[in-house]
């Protein structure tokens, strides 16, 4: 997953080792591990702590956290591609 390898090429760019980062997220270095290697998706509430941690924008991670959710949603499904433009639809239509 995306979001998975974001955070971990992250991680590794800003020096901080799994403990640290597992700690400031109140989860077990097993947790996060299986989150960086797509095995487990992150809980909403970790992105706001990851971007500080990080210094990356929140909306930019949250973007790629929602992509991945997303996927993970549609990809074995035929229609898939084909929801997925309807649901930009929908949101343009709601959001006017």
């Amino acid at each position: 997953m995306k979001f998975g390898n974001k955070i971990r090429s992250l991680r590794e760019e800003n020096g901080l080792v799994l403990r640290k980062v597992a700690a400031e997220l109140e989860i077990d270095t097993a947790t996060l591990s299986k989150i960086e290697l797509g095995e487990r998706n992150a809980r909403k509430e970790h992105i706001k702590i990851l971007s500080k941690l990080y210094n990356i924008k929140t909306e930019e991670l949250i973007g790629i956290w929602l992509a991945d959710k997303l996927y993970g949603i549609i990809e074995n499904e035929e229609h898939g591609l084909l929801a997925l433009r309807e649901a930009e639809v929908l949101y343009k239509s709601k959001s006017k």
